[in-house]
């Protein structure tokens, strides 16, 4: 797939690359696996004197090897042999004084395998010379939790050393449709919605799916599940390299949420312990899940329920990894009727995600959130704010636009009307044709 968007990263990246023409700049990019993090950090250094540097998990002297010759080859001259990765970055910087360079360094948080000490060291290296060099630097990752920690936590070496932080997010709604409409013009609301439940917009889910002419909803579907999808591994893969050994919990937690089990009490009761410190990790320090209380209410509101933050691993953890059986005796047909059987259900939730995703991109507000009373009698699926101008939207959201009852909306309503007593309110209701 082409390269899209990111015109704003692209832009920054340009004003920064001009500033380490005068001193070294230290960028870090952050963003989860397969947001584009590689392809955008090479589209930026096009044109001018760089050098893209992989981290393996190998031992530090044969990383460095590999990494020196890629340098040279990228036309870097490097005098005897770097054996350890402090050699090679001096090397590099102290090339810049003659002519200014790129340095881009892909997995970063990688090292931490090579060898901890590798960030100390990083650390000495620019902390000597960034003030006599013009070093382009921008390093990336893709385990999250690892690269907030070797940035933002004091007791890092690294602690304070970035000079820019850029953290990619998905793409938008807007740029979705813009994609499979170059890809599929005559596209209907179901073939948009399911590219949007698959991805949630992260490009390389994207491009695998538009480049391999999977471009309706149906063969959307069995496209995912082939022998050779990323869509079958990579669940496990992301979820896995953040927790290690310890991801067997973490995986029934995700499942539990995916599934509908979305209160905490439940997800105690069914797994048998106390999960709070397990949520606690997989909300603040890895953003797999978040917390949504019901709009209006006060701060840590008891009456929350959980979900599965990206629509990639909340489709993952419903669908795919509850059936992996199948995957393993290669019975991926099985899959996908198991997947078939249960989407008309699934499918209402996404389309409310959808919808929601939409009027925080598009419309002006100051709050966006659903409602729902602590006994579960009171459910209102979309309240809009907007506090600038006293207006708010009550929406309710159905598949099948038949379904619609703006008289019982309307009768919901008064759970929130003190809320909203000097506000225009308008009642509203959207289905899949608006999509």
């Amino acid at each position: 797939m082409r390269f899209y968007a990111r015109e704003k990263e692209l832009e920054a990246l340009k004003r920064i690359k001009e500033q380490s023409e005068r001193s070294s700049t230290f960028t870090v990019m952050m963003g989860r696996r397969r947001i584009g993090k590689t392809t955008l950090m090479i589209k930026s250094a096009e044109g001018s004197r760089s050098v893209y540097l992989f981290v393996s998990r190998v031992a530090e002297p044969l990383l460095c090897e590999k990494l020196q010759k890629t340098a040279e080859e990228a036309g870097v001259e490097i005098a005897g042999s770097a054996m350890k990765f402090r050699d090679l970055l001096k090397a590099l910087m102290i090339s810049s004084r003659k002519e200014p360079l790129t340095v881009m360094i892909d997995e970063f948080q990688e090292f931490k395998y090579v060898n901890p000490a590798i960030y100390g060291e990083i650390q000495e290296i620019w902390d000597l010379y960034k003030d006599t060099t013009k070093v382009n630097l921008i390093v990336s990752g893709s385990v999250h939790s690892m690269m907030v920690r070797l940035f933002e936590d004091s007791n890092e070496p690294l602690f304070g050393r970035a000079t820019s932080k850029i953290e990619l997010r998905p793409f938008t709604i807007k740029m979705m449709k813009a994609i499979l409409k170059e890809h599929n013009p005559n596209y209907v609301p179901g073939d948009i919605l399911t590219l949007y439940m698959l991805t949630g917009g992260i490009p390389e889910y994207l491009g695998a799916l538009m480049d391999s002419g999977r471009n309706t909803a149906d063969k959307m579907i069995d496209g995912i599940m082939s022998v050779d999808s990323v869509f079958i591994r990579d669940g496990k893969e992301i979820v896995a390299s953040e927790f290690g050994k310890d991801y067997k919990t973490y995986f029934s937690i995700m499942q539990l949420i995916a599934g509908g089990k979305n209160r905490r009490s439940e997800i105690d009761e069914i797994l048998g312990l106390d999960t709070g410190s397990y949520l606690q990790r997989l909300e603040k320090e890895y953003s797999f899940i978040r917390q949504n209380s019901p709009i209006f209410s006060e701060p840590g509101s008891r009456n929350s329920r959980w979900c599965v933050a990206d629509m990639y691993l909340r489709f993952y953890f419903r669908f795919i990894l509850p059936n992996y059986d199948y995957v393993e005796s290669g019975r991926l047909d099985l899959l996908n009727r198991a997947v078939r059987s249960g989407l008309d259900g699934y499918m209402g939730r996404v389309l409310e995600d959808y919808f929601r995703l939409r009027i925080v991109e598009e419309e002006a507000y100051t709050e966006v959130g659903g409602y729902w009373s602590r006994k579960g009698d009171v459910e209102i699926d979309i309240i809009v704010v907007n506090g600038f101008d006293k207006e708010a939207d009550i929406i309710e959201v159905k598949r099948n636009p038949k379904k619609l009852d703006m008289n019982a909306l309307r009768a919901k309503a008064d759970a929130v009307k003190h809320e909203l007593k000097d506000y225009e309110v308008r009642f509203r209701g959207l289905s899949e044709d608006d999509v």
